[in-house]
């Protein structure tokens, strides 16, 4: 990954999309965490990469390279979050007893949802994506104790939701 870093700051486009295209699983996943809807994980994953593509050179630490992709994806959901809450927000309406293939992925994705979103990503980041507990606390900034707490309460919530249903 550091050689691909090393030829994209060095203007090899080719370098650049291959970085991306090797996160671009985790990207969706942590954005669809974040964000409930695709097109508004599409905007997000975008403006990141636009990013990162700008600002590339700004990357210190090669290695580092996957956790300063996630902070600043996390950054620009936070952006979303924060514009549509001036907005009035659509409800979607999920039809009742949906028999249709995917229905089980529905209705994972419905108890995560369920989640607070400070709780979602970290057991997202953590058990989808296989972040490291370090890595999601600096991508975070949080403290690693915090992303540990926050870890054992969306255990205990997703818990609560699965035994609700």
């Amino acid at each position: 990954m550091e050689e691909l870093i090393r030829r994209a700051r060095a203007g090899d486009g080719s370098a650049f999309v291959e970085l991306i295209e090797s996160q671009k699983g985790t990207m969706y996943k942590v954005a669809r965490s974040y964000l409930h809807n695709d097109a508004d994980a599409a905007d997000a994953i975008s403006e990141t990469v636009l990013t990162c593509f700008e600002k590339l050179d700004t990357l210190r630490q090669p290695q580092y390279f996957r956790t300063w992709l996630t902070r600043i994806l996390i950054r620009k959901c936070q952006d979303i979050l924060r514009e549509q809450r001036r907005s009035v927000p659509l409800e979607e309406v999920i039809p009742v007893g949906c028999t249709e293939p995917g229905h089980a992925r529905v209705e994972f994705l419905d108890l995560l949802d369920r989640l607070d979103e400070k709780y979602r990503t970290v057991l997202l980041l953590y058990y989808g994506e296989g972040f490291t507990v370090r890595e999601i606390a600096k991508a975070m900034d949080l403290k690693v104790e915090t992303v540990k707490t926050r870890l054992k309460r969306a255990r205990a919530g997703f818990k609560l939701a699965y035994e609700a249903e």
